[in-house]
């Protein structure tokens, strides 16, 4: 039985952990770096280690110091949050080298669906349905050009180890094709170290749908519905709701078991999320994520379920606690993230946070690691914190969510607060009638 968990994550993800944790009579362990000495997972862990310098490079992305901390302290598993090292198969591996629990998938199934290459042809293989592309990687531009001619015009270029809109660029024409590729391989190049792209059809205004997954190592697997993550800037999420005001029920159940079919192919196991465009009642897999997601709270709210919870369980060899029958979805869920960046620019706002207030109320729930007096540094992501309130009705969700933003009260740096009590006024979000192209139109146009 695991007793003592390593959190190998900062901010928010980290609080998140330890509090599932402490909830399962689970000792902790938060490692940090210099700049994190007064988070406040560090504040409540059962002990924690300081594992090197500000920059992520030196501490939260050093795989030998992190063991190290393990070993240190005793820790029996590693929970790696998101971001950093949770999809990184190498790390995975040295963490089970080293007789420790890595709490997440398996290390090869963190390799295949990190190319995003071998990731598709995984989902055809599994009769998931897929956006139109090449059948692997691009070798010239004029390979590019033969794919684009087969599946027309306009496509998207894409990096195959990639993520977050690096290495990606969209093409509506044949001279247009010979720029994206040669800037996405640049792109991918620097963000990445791995030039490869791959080609895809480029859906005009989809929304983006994912589904929840979770599965243990006797073959059980479960999914927790959907989410709809399409309101977003340059391919970062912003707003994330669950269940999606796009789908009707019987949609919703033939995603979630063509996704819960296809990962019980895969000999899956923990949380995953499966990401799809969706346009015109079609579903098409763009990637998979192997671990758990920042939005996973709005999943949460809508089934009773705790994910994290149910990660470390399946990580220590138990079986899923529910069957997919249990799996009830109950009314309707809103996350808004809200970040240190200016509203208007999205310049990140370090700094610190003079005045702080929580909202609070029936089904509001608040994930964020700051606090009063907490200085924001500027070496990480600029998430405060995700918002989450439910309500009986989508329309009940949005009321809640208006009241809710409203009473946060966050000072000393700027916020996309505002931003958020804007959208919640708007027309489109309030009617759920948005792609995920549509903030960015708004943001222009405003």
């Amino acid at each position: 039985m695991i007793e003592k968990v390593l959190i190998a994550n900062r901010g928010e993800i980290a609080l998140r952990i330890h509090r599932a944790c402490k909830e399962m009579g689970i000792a902790t362990v938060a490692v940090h770096s210099e700049a994190d000495a007064d988070a406040m997972a560090v504040r409540l862990a059962d002990e924690s280690v300081c594992i090197g310098p500000a920059p992520s490079s030196q501490s939260y992305l050093k795989k030998s110091q992190i063991i190290a901390a393990a070993e240190i302290t005793g820790a029996d598993a590693i929970h790696p949050g998101y971001g950093f090292l949770s999809e990184n198969a190498q790390f995975a591996e040295m963490v089970e080298a080293h007789d420790l629990i890595f709490i997440g998938p398996k290390p090869e199934h963190i390799r295949v669906m990190g190319d995003k290459i071998a990731a598709k042809q995984a989902m055809i293989d599994a009769g998931v349905p897929c956006v139109p592309g090449s059948d692997g990687g691009l070798d010239s531009v004029s390979s590019a050009k033969k794919v684009a001619k087969r599946i027309g015009y306009p496509v998207l270029v894409k990096a195959a180890a990639g993520g977050g809109g690096r290495g990606m660029k969209v093409a509506r024409n044949e001279k247009e094709l010979d720029t994206a590729v040669k800037t996405a391989k640049t792109e991918a190049k620097a963000a990445f170290g791995d030039d490869a792209v791959y080609l895809e059809k480029y859906l005009e205004r989809p929304r983006h749908i994912e589904i929840q997954i979770i599965a243990d190592e006797h073959g059980n697997v479960c999914h927790l519905w959907e989410r709809d993550c399409s309101i977003q800037r340059r391919h970062q999420k912003v707003f994330e709701e669950a269940p999606s005001p796009a789908l009707n029920q019987a949609q919703r159940d033939d995603i979630g078991m063509i996704v819960a079919r296809a990962v019980e192919k895969l000999g899956y196991r923990g949380a995953g999320t499966m990401e799809f465009l969706y346009e015109d009642g079609h579903f098409y897999f763009i990637e998979m994520n192997t671990r758990i997601q920042v939005e996973h709270p709005v999943t949460e709210m809508i089934t009773g379920i705790d994910l994290v919870r149910e990660q470390i369980r399946v990580a220590d060899g138990a079986k899923l606690s529910f069957t997919q029958e249990d799996v009830l979805l109950v009314g309707h869920a809103i996350e808004c993230r809200i970040n240190a960046e200016h509203p208007e620019t999205f310049v990140p706002s370090p700094g610190t946070i003079t005045d702080f207030h929580a909202p609070g109320g029936p089904d509001v729930r608040l994930d964020s690691a700051v606090y009063a007096g907490y200085r924001i540094p500027p070496h990480y992501d600029s998430l405060i914190g995700k918002l989450v309130v439910h309500g009986r009705t989508r329309n009940e969700c949005v009321m809640r969510l208006r009241r809710a933003l409203d009473e946060m009260v966050v000072g000393g740096v700027e916020t996309t607060l505002p931003l958020h009590r804007r959208l919640v006024q708007e027309k489109d979000v309030i009617d759920g009638n948005y792609d995920i192209h549509w903030l960015e139109r708004y943001l222009e146009q405003s």
